[in-house]
């Protein structure tokens, strides 16, 4: 399985990014799909999930501001990120998941500056 994400940047607090995520070797529609992000000295956390049948789970510091959504014919699930904050800088990875098994990117950099 392989996942490419791209969209990562440098932005000013209270811009926007979208971030996306291409996945290959599986069948992506049967896949959860997650974001996680590991800012620099903190633990990495889940930012956000969707389901195979398109629910969404978020991290309390992101609703509101981030949505998570997945194009099965595209094999790629995304992260729209508003009202981004400096706490949001990090390095946010995308990840596949079926069953216990998960695959996951190289990671993108987000840096909001404040």
């Amino acid at each position: 399985v392989q996942l490419e994400e791209s969209g990562g940047g440098l932005v000013q607090a209270g811009g926007s990014l979208r971030l996306s995520c291409v996945v290959s070797g599986t069948i992506f529609s049967s896949n959860r799909m997650a974001w996680y992000r590991k800012a620099a000295g903190k633990q990495r956390e889940l930012v956000a999930e969707i389901s195979s049948s398109g629910r969404t789970n978020y991290v309390a510091s992101v609703k509101g501001r981030f949505t998570i959504s997945r194009d099965n014919a595209k094999n790629t699930v995304y992260l729209q990120m508003r009202s981004l904050m400096f706490e949001d800088t990090a390095v946010y990875y995308c990840g596949a998941g079926v069953g216990e098994l998960w695959s996951w990117g190289q990671g993108t950099q987000v840096t909001v500056s404040s």
